[in-house]
């Protein structure tokens, strides 16, 4: 075998091996979640994309009523979009409960276009990415080698969501529903890879332990 065959039959291997180690159940190029408390997302400063912009701590968001927060890894990405449409079937049950549904991007390019797939009760920008954290977990070359990111790609392309290519979309996102006051976080999902969606039924779940008034 010459010189340059064991090259390309090394790097072959190479490839192979990370193509194996990329498909794991736990991808062990993007580190493990770290609950975030919840005073780590209370103190998060937030802004609303108003004419002019507010800035507030989110607490407000969740303080008197609760809420179920989406942070959108990119608002441009179709499967982020798909998510978004799942999130949206919830909104009578969380109008009967008074229960408002935010979405949190960490970038304003796509925001207002993306807005109408969640129907949310705002969209808010989290320029210190803390809905992201406290550990942010990116992925990039390992999710292209994934065959379940492709698979939900698959899957969006069926039910015909549309998206683009603009914006940064490594970082990956996550659902959080909070009760209000001090009854902490519910439930928290963190995305383990592109299209992971959240189980809606979880979420509803969730979202019926609420101490909340219906007044």
């Amino acid at each position: 075998m010459g010189g340059l065959s064991k090259t390309l039959f090394g790097l072959a291997g190479v490839a192979a091996s990370f193509a194996i180690l990329c498909n794991l159940p736990v991808n062990p190029f993007v580190p493990a979640p770290k609950p975030a408390s919840l005073a780590y997302l209370s103190e998060t400063t937030l802004t609303k994309l108003d004419d002019p912009p507010r800035q507030f701590k989110a607490k407000e968001l969740w303080e008197k009523t609760g809420a179920v927060i989406m942070a959108v890894r990119r608002p441009g990405c179709a499967l982020c979009r798909e998510e978004a449409l799942e999130l949206a079937k919830l909104h009578p049950e969380l109008k009967l409960r008074n229960i408002p549904l935010y979405g949190v991007v960490h970038e304003r390019l796509g925001a207002q276009e993306f807005a109408p797939y969640l129907q949310a009760d705002g969209i808010l920008l989290d320029t210190e990415r803390r809905f992201y954290g406290p550990q942010e977990r990116w992925m990039f070359i390992s999710g292209f080698m994934r065959a379940s990111v492709w698979k939900n790609i698959y899957r969006t392309k069926q039910r015909g969501v549309e998206g683009n290519l603009d914006g940064e979309g490594r970082l990956l996102g996550g659902i959080f529903v909070v009760g209000p006051g001090e009854q902490g976080i519910l439930l928290e999902h963190r995305e383990k890879e592109w299209g992971d969606l959240a189980n809606t039924t979880d979420i509803l779940s969730a979202v019926r332990r609420m101490a909340v008034s219906k007044s």
